[in-house]
């Protein structure tokens, strides 16, 4: 009997899960050129359940209703840009697998190169810097005790 109400519960979850996320699981290809363009499209686009797959790339069913989703709207006459941008707004812009060159992402994509130039610098001055004279000597004068009982201690 508890067999069955576990079961029943099971069962009875996987189907209210199923009707969660779209599962239009692929719908009809567009003709050719609009095909093309769709999976292009889709290359660009991280899937939303995977970890660095693109929607084109993935098996998820999640992937397969973002790439439905892309047909429909340049059946609908968007461009690519406003493709693009109909999803950064859902998904925020991790959903582009390369993340546009503006703002905080120009930090990210230009601190290598200001690192390895500001590590040039460095290392260019180190190079150039003219070594330092030696201390002046110690006059030779009378010694101190001490280094007199070192010294007769290292003869004997």
């Amino acid at each position: 009997m508890r067999r069955g109400l576990v079961t029943a519960a099971l069962l009875a979850s996987a189907v209210a899960l199923g009707d969660y996320a779209p599962q239009r699981m692929g719908s009809e290809p567009l003709d050719p050129t609009r095909e093309a363009r769709a999976q292009r499209v889709g290359k660009n686009l991280r899937c939303a359940v995977c970890q660095g797959l693109s929607v084109t790339d993935s098996p998820a069913s999640m992937a397969r209703a973002q790439l439905d989703k892309v047909r429909e709207l340049i059946v609908e006459g968007k461009s690519d840009q406003e493709i693009y941008d109909y999803f950064v707004a859902r998904y925020g812009e991790w959903v582009l697998l390369e993340p546009t060159a503006g703002g905080v992402n120009a930090f990210v994509w230009l601190s290598p190169a200001v690192l390895l130039v500001v590590g040039f610098l460095i290392i260019l001055g180190q190079v150039r810097r003219k070594p330092k004279a030696p201390p002046p000597a110690a006059p030779s004068g009378p010694e101190d005790d001490y280094l007199k009982a070192v010294r007769a201690e290292l003869e004997k």
